[in-house]
C-alpha cells in the first residue's frame, strides 16, 4: 500500500492542473461545446479511477443551499406578485396629484371659514330665508325676483326687530354675501365629490385612502345640512329671548364651525399622509431611520402632550364660536380685567335667569353654555391656558435632555410654528377684546384659531408613525434588500453537474 501511494504522489501533481480546471470552473463561463477543445485524457489507473467516481457521484444530481435558495426566491417571487394583484385592484399608494388636490381643497376650507365669519360679523347670514341647495344656486335675475326675496325677508324676526328701516338696495349687499358662501359651499362639494369618483374608479388611491375620501364627502355633505339648520334657528323667535337681538343658536353655530374645522384638518392630515408615504416607501432604508426616531420610547409622552395640545386648541376654538354666538365679546372689553376683578361677580356668573327647571339642576351648565359673562370667561380661561400648555411644551422639549436628545427636527421646527402662531393669536384676541370687536380683527382672529389649530395638526401628524405605513416600509425594505442578494446568491451558486 505504501508503494502504491508513493507511486501515485508524482502522477498527481503532474495531474493537479487539469483537476482543477475540470472541477472548479463555473459550467456557465466555458465555452460552447462545439467550440470548446476536448480535454486531454486523465492518467488511468485505480487511484485516479476512484478519484473520478468519488467527485462524479458527489456532485451528480446536488446543488449547493446558496443555489437553491436563489432559484427558491426566483420562482416564489412572480407568484407572490400575481397573488397580491389578484387580491386588490387598488394600489398600494395613493397618487401624488390626489395629495396636491386635496391641499388645495383644504385651502378652500380655509377661505370659506374665513368668509363665513365676516358673513355673521355683518349679519348677512339670515338674508337668505330658504335652502333650495339646486335651484339657489341662481341669484334673483329680475327686479320681481328682488322683490319676491326682500318680501321674505321682511317676513323674518331680523327684519322686524332690528332693520325695520332696510331698504331694498341695502338689503342687496347682505343677500349677496350669503349668496357668494352657499355657493362657495356648493362649489367646495362639487369639487370634491367629482374628482373623489375619479380617483377611486381610475384607482389613483389605496383602499383606505379611498374610505377616507368618501368619509370626507359624507362630512361635506353633512356640513351643508348643518349650515341650514343653524340658519334656521334665527329664523324663529322661540329660540331666542323675546325682545333680544335675533341671533341664530350658539350651539348650532358651534356644530357648524366645528364640522368645517374637522372637514378642513381631515384634508390637511390625508393629504400629508399620501406625500409622506410615497416619500418613506421610495427610500425605505431612510425611512426606517425615521421610524426608529419616531418609536423611540423617551418621545412617547411629548408625543402625547402634542395630541393632548390639539385638541385643546380644538377645544378652545369651539369655545370662541359660543362667545360669537352670544355676542359675548362685546361685553368686559378689557383685559385681563372683567369690571372690578379678575372674574365678574359670582352672582353674575351662575344667574338663576337661565336656568329653565325648577329645581334648578340646569343652573350650572346652561350658565356655562348661554350666560355672557361666564361664556367669555370660559373663554379667556381656555385661552390662556392653551398659550401656558404650548409655551410650557416647548420649554420641556428644549429644556429635558431625554426629550430634547429624542425629538426630531421637523418636530421641533413644527413645535417653534406653534410658538409663534400662539402669540400672534394671543395678540388678535385681546385687540380685538378692547376694540370692541370690529370686523377686520374679528374675521383675523377667526382666521388665527384655524391657523393655530393647523401648525398644531401638522406638529402632531409629524409624530405619527402609522402601523400600514411601517408595515409597508419594512416589506419595501425586506423586498429590496432580497432583490440586491438574488444576483449574487445565483452567481454564487454551484451549477448542476
Amino acid at each position: 500500500m505504501a508503494s502504491l501511494l508513493h507511486q501515485a504522489v508524482p502522477a498527481l501533481r503532474r495531474a493537479a492542473p487539469r483537476l482543477s480546471k475540470e472541477f472548479f470552473t463555473c459550467s456557465a463561463r466555458l465555452a460552447p461545446a462545439s467550440a470548446a477543445p476536448l480535454p486531454k485524457p486523465l492518467p488511468q489507473g485505480p487511484v485516479f479511477r476512484a478519484l473520478r467516481w468519488q467527485s462524479t457521484h458527489a456532485l451528480k444530481g446536488r446543488q449547493s443551499p446558496l443555489g437553491a435558495l436563489a432559484n427558491e426566491l426566483r420562482r416564489d417571487a412572480p407568484a407572490k406578485a400575481v397573488e397580491n394583484v389578484k387580491k386588490s385592484s387598488f394600489p398600494e399608494t395613493s397618487d401624488k396629484s390626489v395629495a396636491y388636490w386635496l391641499l388645495g381643497s383644504a385651502v378652500s376650507v380655509f377661505g370659506i371659514v374665513v368668509f363665513g365669519g365676516l358673513t355673521r360679523l355683518t349679519e348677512s347670514g339670515l338674508s337668505i330665508t330658504e335652502w333650495r341647495p339646486v335651484t339657489g344656486s341662481r341669484p334673483p335675475m329680475s327686479q320681481d325676483d328682488w322683490d319676491s326675496e326682500f318680501a321674505k325677508y321682511r317676513a323674518s324676526p331680523e327684519f322686524q326687530l332690528l332693520n325695520p328701516r332696510m331698504t331694498l338696495e341695502e338689503f342687496k349687499k347682505i343677500y349677496w354675501m350669503e349668496w357668494t358662501h352657499r355657493l362657495w359651499g356648493r362649489f367646495i362639494g362639487i369639487t370634491f365629490l367629482l374628482p373623489t369618483m375619479y380617483f377611486i374608479a381610475r384607482r389613483k388611491v389605496s383602499k383606505p385612502m379611498a374610505w377616507k375620501l368618501v368619509g370626507i364627502c359624507g362630512m361635506i355633505g353633512f356640513q351643508g345640512l348643518i349650515g341650514w339648520w343653524m340658519v334656521a334657528s334665527g329664523l324663529k323667535d322661540d329660540l331666542f329671548a323675546p325682545g333680544s337681538h335675533p341671533r341664530v343658536s350658539q350651539y348650532r353655530l358651534t356644530a357648524h364651525l366645528g364640522a368645517a374645522f374637522l372637514v378642513y384638518c381631515s384634508m390637511i392630515v390625508s393629504g400629508l399622509s399620501i406625500l409622506r408615504e410615497r416619500r418613506w416607501v421610495s427610500d425605505p432604508a431612510a425611512a426606517e431611520k425615521v421610524i426608529a426616531t419616531l418609536q423611540h420610547p423617551n418621545l412617547r409622552p411629548f408625543r402625547r402632550y402634542v395630541s393632548a395640545l390639539t385638541c385643546l386648541v380644538f377645544v378652545t376654538a369651539m369655545s370662541g364660536a359660543l362667545v360669537a354666538g352670544l355676542d359675548a365679546g362685546l361685553i368686559y372689553n378689557e383685559f385681563p380685567w372683567m369690571g372690578l376683578g379678575l372674574t365678574p361677580p359670582k352672582k353674575e356668573l351662575f344667574d338663576d335667569f337661565y336656568s329653565r327647571k325648577s329645581d334648578r339642576s340646569d343652573l350650572w351648565w346652561r350658565n356655562i353654555l348661554e350666560n355672557p359673562s361666564l361664556v367669555q370667561l370660559d373663554h379667556r380661561c381656555l385661552a390662556m391656558t392653551t398659550f401656558t400648555a404650548i409655551m410650557a411644551l416647548f420649554a420641556y422639549s428644549r429644556f429635558h435632555p431625554r426629550v430634547r436628545a429624542a425629538v426630531p427636527a421637523s418636530a421641533k421646527k413644527g413645535l417653534t410654528g406653534v410658538v409663534h402662531m400662539a402669540w400672534v393669536q394671543v395678540a388678535l384676541g385681546i385687540s380685538t377684546l378692547i376694540y370692541m370687536v370690529p370686523t377686520h380683527l374679528a374675521a383675523t382672529h377667526q382666521a388665527g384659531a384655524l391657523a393655530l389649530l393647523t401648525t398644531s395638526v401638522l406638529l402632531w401628524s409629524r409624530l405619527r408613525t402609522p402601523g400600514r405605513l411601517v408595515k409597508m416600509v419594512r416589506t419595501k425594505s425586506a423586498s429590496t434588500s432580497v432583490n440586491k442578494a438574488t444576483p449574487y446568491l445565483a452567481k454564487n451558486a454551484a451549477p448542476k453537474r
